[in-house]
């Protein structure tokens, strides 16, 4: 039990550590070493931009109207309707319209909702652009969005896919503030260190991501049943000897759930994805490369600490109920709060410009520290359960949570 307790303990601070340091030196070499733009004077490349969407009649006129103000000559549009049961197509149609002399706008109909996989690789097979910029329906770009991307895929050829970096925008929640907290001091932080540290992302963010689209087809495009499209299609590349990119200046400003069933169910299928992952490219434990092995290795041990938390705290419980004693160490507790600020005043002072972030967000900390261990460990432990109780499952779309 000792041996569980202290496995629970150091896991995280050992990571947390890792993935803190990696974030620090990811930044400093983004400042001392830009990349170049070895594309610098070539005739521009057409860039076809994807946006699958499932009943979001709402917030499609946003997305295509920060699309219409990205800073870039020579892009397509490429409007995908997944089987939505609302105005979806309509709006999509007024939108087509609307900017028809800006750019080209293409339009697909999907009578039946199978999933934003097979949405994405009907849109794939429209594009005539050498990239892809894939968005999803609910967000809106930066102008300067493909800027960053595009130089990334110039500087090296081996570059299949740059992720961008998602910025949590409806705050008017406690819950929302919580997940503006997430995005800054543990997502972005996290992606910062993998990159520096491996080279390697676990996974591209699916609401803002470019690819070049010979590398797509190099890895078979979206694999339609895969339930999170996004994580699946990172280790599809890698298995295919290309290189997954993150690019924190090429960002999207995002709707997330305000509801805590909707948050679980999100978390979930995003757990659910990543045990999805680890079975399609075991046998990368042996034949990937050294980075992708230790990401591997990362997420294998982050579901036996989620296990073997959920083991420890049921045994501490029982051992409160029945003997009355609260057993706590203030000093492995300091250590954990204390990791904690230092890894959120990293993404406060990376963020704080591009995510229009302020201290007083910080004041919420203690509280997202019990938020981040209670959300993660029951989607984690819910996900584990329906992997294996309904290994077939197939991703679809629902009517997702917009916020209150």
């Amino acid at each position: 039990m000792n041996t569980l307790s202290s496995f629970v303990i150091l896991y995280p601070v050992i990571v947390s550590t890792v993935w803190i340091i990696g974030s620090v030196f990811f930044s400093i070499q983004q400042h001392r070493v830009p990349l170049k733009d070895l594309h610098h004077g070539k005739p521009t490349d057409l860039v076809s931009v994807l946006i699958p969407a499932h009943n979001e009649a709402d917030t499609l006129e946003n997305v295509v109207e920060s699309v219409a103000n990205i800073r870039y000559a020579k892009i397509e549009l490429i409007l995908i309707n997944d089987g939505s049961q609302d105005d979806t197509l309509k709006v999509m149609h007024q939108l087509a319209d609307k900017y028809a002399q800006r750019f080209p706008v293409k339009i697909i109909n999907i009578q039946k909702n199978q999933g934003k996989a097979n949405a994405l690789n009907n849109g794939a097979k429209l594009a005539e652009g050498k990239f892809l910029l894939c968005l999803d329906a609910d967000c809106y770009v930066d102008k300067n969005v493909l800027g960053p991307m595009l130089t990334q895929f110039y500087n090296d050829p081996r570059v299949g896919a740059v992720a961008g970096k998602p910025i949590v925008r409806n705050r008017t929640s406690i819950l929302g503030r919580l997940e503006l907290l997430e995005y800054v001091g543990v997502i972005d932080i996290i992606k910062r260190g993998q990159a520096f540290v491996t080279g390697h992302i676990t996974t591209v963010s699916g609401v803002v991501v470019a690819y070049r689209k010979k590398a797509l087809a190099d890895a078979g495009w979206w694999n339609a049943d895969a339930i999170t499209e996004d994580i699946d299609v990172t280790w599809r590349l890698y298995h295919h000897g290309w290189q997954v990119a993150y690019c924190p200046q090429s960002v999207a400003w995002i709707l997330v759930p305000e509801r805590i069933k909707d948050l679980i169910h999100q978390r979930r299928r995003w757990a659910r994805g990543g045990f999805e992952v680890l079975f399609r490219n075991r046998k990368m434990f042996v034949t990937g490369t050294l980075s992708e092995q230790w990401l591997l290795m990362d997420m294998v041990l982050s579901d036996l600490w989620a296990i073997s938390c959920a083991f420890v705290t049921l045994f501490y419980l029982i051992t409160v109920l029945f003997t009355g004693d609260l057993i706590m160490d203030g000093v492995i507790l300091f250590l954990l709060l204390l990791i904690s600020l230092v890894q959120f005043l990293i993404g406060y002072a990376d963020s704080k410009q591009s995510d229009f972030i302020s201290w007083h967000d910080l004041l919420l900390l203690p509280l997202y520290v019990i938020f981040y261990w209670f959300i993660n460990l029951v989607s984690c432990l819910t996900a584990l359960g329906s992997f294996f109780l309904d290994p077939t499952h197939v991703g679809s779309w629902r009517s997702p949570d917009r916020g209150l």
